[in-house]
């Protein structure tokens, strides 16, 4: 791979520059810099970054019609303000890509972030754009206020689990603002927590909650990613992430089957069929 001028400007060769970063994290020192990747790092990382940035934004326009629907002026306000966390989120993570080469206002006009699948579409992964970032449980449509919380309270709460490890990266400008982001999207899952506590202790809104819960569980579960993965296992070469995609997910099952037990609810069952969410595009192969 030919390493593009505007990445090396101090002309170092390949095998030096890669060098000089395996030193430097070897150290435990952070990359602040593009010229100081190497290659195959700066694959991993934008990889990484985008599918966040996707993710936020495509979440954002997916809450957009609740500011409306929301039962009573207090919740449009606090879904206003979920989409302004999102949008704001995605945009600080495009800064930090344009930052390092990519053209991130290209790349967002090539998407329509607004797209949506049928829960009920027996191969969702048709829908996916081949080169949308966004993980796939943001393209179904947010149906009911129920569907909302029960979003937050899986989805916004997977993806918190997966910061966690991008709060001790290896690359310095996503870490930092990782710790920004992280505290709006911990408040994101305690919007979704209270919500799912009163409709659930509501005796004639449990049911809701338990088949939201049935459809949107399963769904958060694939973000996560096949176990032993090719891709993850390069993530934490570069430490960019730190766990394994199932330590990830234990973590993740654990806090949510907690919260179901405090609330009456039951968790649903999940089993993976990885090869048929590689077929769909729910996961990556």
């Amino acid at each position: 791979m030919a390493t593009d001028p505007a990445r090396n400007p101090s002309g170092l060769s390949d095998a030096e520059r890669e060098r000089r970063m395996w030193e430097k994290l070897q150290k435990g020192e952070s990359i602040e810099t593009v010229d100081e990747m190497g290659d195959e790092y700066y694959v991993s990382l934008t990889g990484l970054m985008l599918q966040q940035a996707d993710s936020e934004l495509a979440g954002a326009f997916g809450c957009v019609p609740w500011i409306v629907k929301a039962p009573n002026t207090e919740e449009k306000l606090a879904v206003a303000n979920i989409v302004k966390d999102e949008v704001r989120h995605a945009r600080s993570m495009y800064r930090l890509l344009a930052d390092i080469g990519i053209d991130a206002e290209s790349h967002v006009a090539m998407h329509d972030y607004t797209h949506e699948a049928d829960f009920n579409s027996d191969d969702p992964g048709l829908e996916r754009a081949v080169d949308n970032g966004r993980v796939h449980v943001s393209y179904y449509k947010i149906d009911t206020w129920t569907d909302l919380i029960l979003f937050q309270f899986c989805m916004d709460r997977g993806a918190g689990h997966q910061l966690e490890d991008v709060r001790k990266s290896s690359y310095g400008p996503w870490r930092r603002e990782i710790e920004r982001i992280f505290k709006e999207e911990a408040m994101h899952v305690s919007h979704g927590d209270f919500w799912v506590r009163k409709l659930a202790f509501d005796h004639s809104a449990k049911a809701g909650v338990q088949e939201a819960l049935n459809r949107w569980y399963p769904m958060a579960m694939s973000i996560f990613g096949r176990s032993n993965n090719e891709g993850n296992a390069l993530h934490r070469k570069y430490g960019l992430k730190a766990r394994d995609n199932d330590e990830v997910r234990k973590g993740f099952v654990d806090e949510v089957r907690l919260r179901c037990s405090e609330c009456g609810l039951k968790l649903p069952d999940w089993k993976p069929d990885w090869e048929k969410m590689e077929e769909d595009g729910v996961i990556s192969a």
